[in-house]
């Protein structure tokens, strides 16, 4: 571990720290925006990504421990922590966050970071704006598997999706990393299929089939380039 990995190491547990802390005092007495607040808003780790010298680090440094901890707040905990955060949502849906991002980076190299990164987007920014956005101005129900999901909060993923994954794309593209010929339409589709697929899965399980799906179909795009 060089020093540059300790310093993004403390900037992103400082982060953590204070966006927590924020969702459990400031926005306790709203816990559905809190978890959502949290959701999003840890999700902005993934342009700290190509700072670390390696995925291990992240690994052991971040994603790991995190999954672990969340665990223990989850009700499948043998310790009990009551926090209004994660008893607002689905039981298991932050530590399924954690664990996919660190299933990931298990599987993905460091030059292959931008691929996670992307699927994240899918996790973080889709789900978490189709969730606020449904939740309040959904009209338009439908039921799937006995979860409600409304059409307007499917169409905000698709275009928050869309549009996060050009600039992560840009981002990654422009620190060096080697991406396949940009293809607007490839973007489309696979937001498009990232949004089916949350509208299909129920209660937390998004969290893992949504960024599994997207990082499968980004690494074939990748294998095309």
């Amino acid at each position: 571990m060089i020093l540059s990995d300790i310093i993004a190491l403390a900037i992103v547990y400082i982060y953590v720290v204070a966006i927590f802390i924020i969702s459990e005092k400031v926005l306790k007495t709203r816990p559905e925006v809190s978890r959502k607040f949290l959701h999003i808003m840890v999700g902005n780790m993934i342009f700290v990504m190509p700072f670390f010298s390696s995925v291990s680090i992240m690994i052991f440094g971040i994603t790991l421990p995190v999954t672990i901890a969340l665990f223990f707040l989850t009700e499948y905990s043998p310790i009990k922590i009551h926090n209004s955060v994660t008893e607002s949502g689905h039981a298991l849906g932050l530590f399924f966050y954690a664990l996919i991002w660190t299933i990931l980076l298990f599987i993905f190299p460091q030059d292959k970071i931008w691929i996670v990164a992307l699927a994240i987007v899918a996790l973080v920014y889709g789900d978490g704006f189709a969730s606020l956005i449904g939740s309040k101005f959904g009209k338009i129900k439908f039921h799937v598997y006995g979860g409600e999901k409304s059409l307007e909060g499917s169409i905000t993923m698709f275009v928050v999706v869309a549009v996060v994954s050009v600039f992560v794309w840009m981002f990654y593209l422009s620190l060096g990393y080697v991406l396949p010929t940009f293809n607007f339409w490839y973007i489309l589709a696979i937001a498009a299929v990232a949004t089916i697929c949350e509208a299909i899965s129920y209660g937390g399980i998004d969290n893992i089939t949504v960024p599994s799906v997207t990082a499968l179909l980004y690494y074939l795009v990748s294998t095309m380039a």
